[in-house]
């Protein structure tokens, strides 16, 4: 039974009646086995929820204290009158304890309906013999409605009625053309014309007593490598979803079921999620976002899953928070057979006006950081290194170095946890405290340090990561094949002193050259080193994530044994355009002249372990031999790539 439950958590009555003859058990029990697992597994589920939602509320807590003291110090202790050193910056600092606490009390109320849920599931446990399985799906259902209902004031039914509105708006904005959307000759991208979607969708567009909010609307369309059923669960499991696009998701959470769905593609589920978006720069703040998801299946071939923030929900959050909303966003999946989907991603978002950085002012105004086709093209490349990842008849010229499908596999799996790793170390999430310093060159450089007590994929101890992020006027993929290139290796990187870098093994993971995980040796008189290297490149960004790793490790690895244990502390690149579309400089037939405005947006991250003990302090030293390495590192490539005055 147990091993039919991993397969199928639903079983049919067929398959109840074939276990029940082989097992000598009445079909009853069997049924009644297979309620009780589902309740059980669920219980599991939610106290693991319950725990996360206690430590970051534990974290949030701690900030409070911290901010309420630093306000009390700048404060008379005999009359509580504000001193003369309380300026403008203790202003923003109550601000923040505002936004904090309110913060908090979200996390306070999640942990609560985390708490009721735990309840109603033990309750159900115990009642599953008495009833029949539709009964049970109702009671959990009724008491996850009752915990959103007493928190958000929202009646089911009203709910259902918003997301299908939202339904019908994303399958219209998906499959209309002119002059809803409009592609511009310049860059070929499709624009939203604004005064026909009021026209067409009704929207109120007043925006008295509320702060100025920019509209960020896109579309794209692509085919993946994946199967239907497979992508759709991807969107409805929050850490499928989360893993799906490391790059663009730094958190995220399911905050309630409100309705399960039906059969295992979950058709019909909705649920209320929370996100916290990011590009992979601490330069950039993070978008947090609640909102309501809703899957459902159109046609045969045919499903949407439609993301949509609802205006109560934000206002018991607390309406200072919700810097970002969607309006009816998502994507309209069509099976094209052969493990190949169709997707037509739109992405509609409304965000509160803030000052962005002056280098990533138009790539995010534009809509292109945050947009469908940063999404469409993360999806696609997830998919792609999936496909490999499960090959059997790769090319030997795909897979160079390495004898066995064992051994590629759990290569490529460290090198996707190592990717995972440095997307996640390198944001503005609030996973960080960055603080920054000036380089000697001036470069300016952002430091956070963390503990690492027992995550056995990375090194014990302290852990300084440092980024600077610069504007090259390079492109995009000069840059890119510049920095995975082993044999110009030795030109920036410090660690390899001058000395010749060898690959020695070489794995495909995409259909684009670039797309490869490499080890590479650098050969010092001293003794040798090996690196672990990623690379990954989509029609919006690129990385070059690589970290040194131990020999006989690593060598383990290569013949196919767990690399879940091996420690690795990722440091890199991203790449991104500067967003600057225009038409070339001139017009010629030699290729040599051709040549475009813009660049490249290139972030640069290194993480060093400064100590193994994990109560140790970070030490001005580890700062300063990390701000030396970062300054070095920008010398040399800016020299290799002659442009040293960028």
């Amino acid at each position: 039974m147990e091993a039919l439950f991993k397969e199928s958590p639903h079983p049919d009555e067929k398959q109840r009646q074939q276990l029940s003859k082989q097992l000598g058990l009445a079909p009853r029990q069997v049924k009644f086995w297979f309620q009780n697992r589902r309740t059980q597994i669920k219980a599991i589920q939610e106290r693991h929820e319950n725990s996360l939602l206690k430590t970051e509320m534990e974290k949030l807590r701690d900030d409070n204290k911290a901010m309420r003291e630093t306000i009390n110090k700048a404060c008379c202790p005999n009359c509580g009158t504000a001193t003369t050193s309380r300026d403008t910056s203790l202003t923003t600092e109550e601000q923040q304890l505002r936004i904090e606490n309110a913060k908090l009390k979200a996390e306070v109320e999640k942990l609560r309906a985390a708490v009721g849920k735990n309840k109603a599931g033990a309750t159900s446990t115990s009642s599953c013999s008495a009833g029949d399985n539709n009964k049970n799906d109702n009671e959990n259902n009724k008491s996850s409605l009752d915990f959103y209902t007493g928190i958000f004031r929202l009646e089911k039914s009203r709910i259902m009625e918003l997301v299908n509105q939202g339904m019908e708006e994303l399958q219209k904005m998906a499959t209309a053309g002119d002059p809803l959307w409009v592609r511009s000759v310049e860059t070929g991208r499709e624009i939203l014309n604004y005064d026909e979607y009021v026209k067409e969708f009704s929207v109120e567009n007043s925006t008295s007593g509320k702060p100025k909010r920019s509209i960020e609307a896109s579309r794209d369309t692509g085919v993946v490598f994946v199967d239907l059923p497979k992508l759709v669960q991807s969107f409805m499991d929050v850490n499928q979803w989360k893993a799906m696009f490391p790059c663009l998701i730094s958190k995220a959470a399911t905050v309630d079921v409100i309705c399960s769905g039906d059969g295992p593609n979950r058709d019909g589920a909705v649920q209320l999620m929370f996100a916290e978006m990011q590009m992979l720069t601490p330069l950039v703040p993070t978008r947090e976002v609640y909102f309501v998801r809703y899957c459902k299946q159109l046609s045969a071939e045919q499903w949407a899953i439609v993301d949509v923030s609802i205006d109560k929900v934000e206002e018991n959050i607390d309406a200072s928070l919700v810097k970002c909303r969607k309006r009816p966003s998502g994507c309209i999946i069509e099976d094209k057979s052969n493990g190949h989907c169709k997707v037509i991603w739109v992405e509609h978002l409304e965000c509160q006006k803030t000052a962005v950085h002056t280098m990533y002012r138009t790539i995010v105004s534009s809509g292109q950081a945050f947009g469908a086709r940063h999404w469409m093209a993360t999806l696609q490349l997830q998919c792609e290194r999936l496909v490999f990842f499960m090959a059997t008849n790769v090319p030997t010229k795909d897979s160079t170095g390495v004898a066995t499908l064992a051994g590629r596999k759990s290569i490529l799996k460290l090198a996707q946890r190592m990717t995972w790793s440095f997307c996640r170390a390198i944001g503005a999430s609030s996973y960080h405290t960055w603080n920054k310093v000036s380089s000697k060159t001036g470069e300016d450089i952002r430091v956070s340090s963390r503990k690492n007590l027992n995550d056995p994929g990375e090194p014990l101890g302290v852990i300084l990561c440092a980024v600077s992020s610069v504007w090259l006027p390079v492109s995009p993929q000069v840059l890119f094949d510049f920095l995975r290139d082993e044999v110009r290796r030795n030109e920036w990187d410090i660690m390899s002193n001058g000395g010749p870098v060898q690959s020695i093994a070489n794995l495909a993971k995409g259909q684009d050259r670039g797309n490869a995980v490499t080890i590479q040796t650098v050969k010092s008189k001293e003794n040798g080193l090996w690196i672990l290297q990623d690379n990954c490149t989509n029609s919006y960004e690129s990385m070059v994530v690589y970290a040194p790793v131990d020999i006989t490790g690593m060598q383990s690895v290569i013949t196919g044994c767990d690399a879940s244990n091996i420690a690795v502390l990722p440091s890199g690149f991203s790449i991104l355009p500067d967003g600057v579309e225009s038409r070339p400089l001139v017009i010629t037939s030699r290729q040599e002249e051709k040549s475009t405005e813009g660049g490249s947006l290139l972030t640069i991250a290194f993480q060093i372990l400064t100590n193994n003990s994990p109560t140790a302090k970070l030490t001005i030293e580890s700062v300063e031999s990390v701000n030396t390495l970062i300054s070095c590192t920008l010398r040399n490539i800016k020299t290799s790539l002659q442009c040293e005055d960028a």
